[in-house]
């Protein structure tokens, strides 16, 4: 079982312990660690960057309770530093956290989020058309947006049941196993790219700046 650090810590470097390490079908290796602040891939948002002593990680995915990080050499077992990339945590972490508030304003507007995909060049949320059938306007949501920014609303983390739950100030907490910023005011500026319905469903694409 590896503890998840990533869960409350904004830490980008720390010291693990390999206790585990296996032969992949590719020829790589799979390092198990007693705990990690590697993001693995999943939830909607890419695993993190970075590297195990000075070995970089290839791949990060989650097996049952572990973490597994992908390395193209094998490790022993004993202490080690990792460090996560942070330019592209902070990156990961911003357009998680939008997504986030970009599906609480269009709840707010009567339509109900249904999922979010946060990689960069491609970040979106989908949601089910509500009673008022019709797409939101970006600005609508946009300006919601701002003024919880202009707030600076905390990042708030509870656990219900063993749930993580992910929220900002008083606003509503969505379960959630990803990386997101302190408070609001690291979102930067939101730019919503498009805004359409498909099959019944509308789709608000997005990045941040």
């Amino acid at each position: 079982m590896t503890e998840r650090l990533y869960y409350t810590s904004d830490a980008t470097e720390c010291l693990a312990r390999v206790v585990n390490c296996l032969s992949e079908a590719d020829g790589r290796y799979a390092i198990e660690l007693d705990r990690t602040l590697f993001h693995p891939q999943g939830g909607g948002q890419p695993a993190d960057r970075g590297w195990i002593a000075d070995l970089a990680v290839e791949g990060v995915v989650s097996r049952g309770d572990s973490v597994a990080h992908i390395v193209s050499q094998p490790l022993p077992s004993g202490e080690v530093t990792i460090r996560i990339d942070a330019e592209s945590r902070r990156l990961h972490a911003r357009l998680h956290s939008a997504g986030h508030v970009l599906a609480q304003a269009g709840e707010l507007s009567g339509w109900q989020p249904m999922k979010g995909h946060h990689w960069p060049g491609e970040s979106r949320i989908i949601f089910a058309a509500g009673a008022n059938g019709g797409l939101p306007e970006a600005r609508a949501l946009l300006e919601k947006v701002a003024a919880w920014q202009a707030g600076n609303l905390p990042r708030q983390v509870t656990f219900a049941d063993g749930l993580r739950q992910i929220g900002f100030g008083d606003m509503q907490s969505y379960p959630c196993g990803g990386t997101h910023v302190a408070s609001l005011s690291e979102l930067g500026k939101i730019v919503i790219s498009q805004v359409k319905m498909k099959k019944g469903q509308i789709i608000v694409s997005y990045t941040v700046e």
